[in-house]
């Protein structure tokens, strides 16, 4: 390979990993600017999460056709197109004057991110699975991107939110989503398009059953369960035909068969228990920071560099070593281990207490447990599905990692407020509801630890070349 397509391929990498800092950090940007987001466009305090889930419920639930797309389509093609829906919904969000409006904006975003998110998977696999050892560079690098744009973006929200004002949280997205545009024909490698269907009816079943579950979760703490079991209902039933029709369709838009593969359904379900598990936790942290300790925009979002920091260098540096040593399947069950050690220390957080006691030794716990985590859950997800399936694979572990957030946040929400977390101006049932949010993230992050040691297999031989096997488990 030459010295110049060689160097193309690592710029290529950048622009990859800046699409996943991107999508993941427009899930945590306004969670700085959420309390001026309220005052302005009159958000109650039952809705204030949809300015979130509005993202991460589109995001997840199309992330499959994402990847469908990819696949028949052409990943860069794809990729492309998700950038310019991305640059449509953030001007509508910054744009927007009420409730409605701006969780159009924020919906529209997740419809761009889930082509985005899944195309860029597809495109780091043909750029570097042919090498495991660059493979797992890449996917390294590829991950560290994840964590650090959920963290930069409560930062990079707080400066905003300070300086400027909250519309610039969106407006951030267009520079750079024209100069992803920009560099994307030049250098991403060009995949023919292939014959085959897409699967619409799956694709609107998943999002509208999705939907349906959080929003019931979401307004049961307000209403009351009887009055939403009717919404529940129909979030069953909308998922219950989702996979009916996938069973059925000669080229459905999620093959089930596919988690009949070795360790992949495991992959899947570590990658949903650590979104289930992370987001609430910055989420409620942020809210933390802000309404009890009583830091403005800026310094709240300073306050969470240093987990970032951490996070990004253990991705790069700790986990692939670590993978190396004891295999992927040690490193991700004591990763979660770790991150439900460092909830648990975050959940002890006192109405009166500080950044330094209560908030910084428990985050940079949480921050070690998520990079070791995260990097074999993925990486086993991506490389235990057929080349072929690359695209399919990439949104299925994509949506299993955002549907977590979205339930786990949901889930949680609801819990903090049955705990006195809507009782705005007492700060003492602010802190237990936060408390008792972090308390469930960190049993999800413990359950998550459990099946990933009962459920990842360990293979009898090594994986074929063909297979482009990031590592295998031991």
């Amino acid at each position: 390979m030459s010295e110049t397509k060689s160097s193309r391929r690592w710029w290529a990498l950048a622009v990859i990993a800046a699409a996943q800092f991107m999508v993941i950090m427009d899930t945590s940007i306004v969670g700085v600017a959420l309390p001026k987001m309220q005052a302005e466009l009159g958000f109650g305090p039952g809705n204030l999460s949809w300015v979130f889930n509005a993202y991460v419920v589109a995001f997840g639930g199309l992330l499959l056709l994402g990847g469908r797309l990819s696949d028949l389509l052409g990943a860069r093609r794809v990729f492309a197109a998700g950038w310019g829906v991305l640059l449509v919904g953030s001007l509508v969000a910054g744009l927007a004057t009420g409730v409605g409006s701006e969780l159009a904006g924020r919906a529209v975003q997740g419809v761009g991110a889930a082509l985005i998110a899944p195309s860029a998977l597809t495109l780091l696999m043909m750029l570097f699975g042919a090498d495991p050892r660059e493979l797992n560079k890449a996917i390294a690098l590829y991950g560290a991107a994840a964590p650090a744009g959920g963290t930069a973006g409560v930062f990079l929200g707080g400066v905003i939110t300070e300086y400027l004002s909250w519309p610039w949280v969106f407006y951030l997205n267009i520079p750079i989503a024209l100069a992803a545009l920009l560099a994307t024909p030049a250098l991403m490698p060009r995949a023919a398009a292939r014959s085959g269907s897409v699967d619409v009816l799956g694709a609107l079943t998943v999002t509208g059953g999705l939907a349906a579950g959080v929003y019931a979760i979401v307004r049961a703490p307000q209403v009351g369960w009887a009055s939403t079991l009717l919404v529940a209902a129909l979030a069953v039933v909308l998922l219950g035909v989702f996979v009916a029709v996938q069973a059925k369709r000669r080229e459905p838009l999620m093959r089930l068969g596919i988690f009949a593969t070795p360790n992949l359904a495991a992959a899947n379900i570590a990658q949903f228990l650590l979104g289930a598990a992370w987001v609430p936790m910055w989420f409620f942290l942020n809210l933390y920071l802000q309404q009890v300790l009583g830091l403005s925009a800026f310094p709240s979002g300073s306050a969470l560099l240093p987990m970032t920091t951490l996070t990004m260098v253990g991705m790069i540096v700790v986990a692939p070593r670590v993978i190396a040593k004891v295999g992927p399947k040690k490193t991700l069950v004591g990763g979660m281990a770790v991150l439900a050690a460092g909830l648990f220390g975050l959940s002890l957080i006192r109405p009166t207490g500080s950044f330094w006691v209560d908030v910084l030794p428990g985050s940079l716990v949480a921050a070690a447990g998520m990079s070791l985590a995260f990097i074999p859950s993925l990486g086993i997800a991506l490389s235990s599905a057929r080349p072929e399936e690359g695209g399919l694979a990439s949104g299925i572990v994509n949506t299993s990692y955002q549907i977590g957030s979205a339930l786990g946040l949901a889930a949680m929400t609801a819990v903090a407020a049955a705990n006195g977390a809507d009782l705005l101006d007492d700060v003492v049932a602010l802190t237990e509801g936060y408390s008792a949010a972090v308390i469930g993230a960190a049993v999800i992050a413990a359950v998550g630890a459990v099946l990933a040691a009962a459920s990842l297999r360990t293979p009898r031989a090594p994986a074929e070349p063909e297979r482009r096997t990031v590592s295998t488990t031991r």
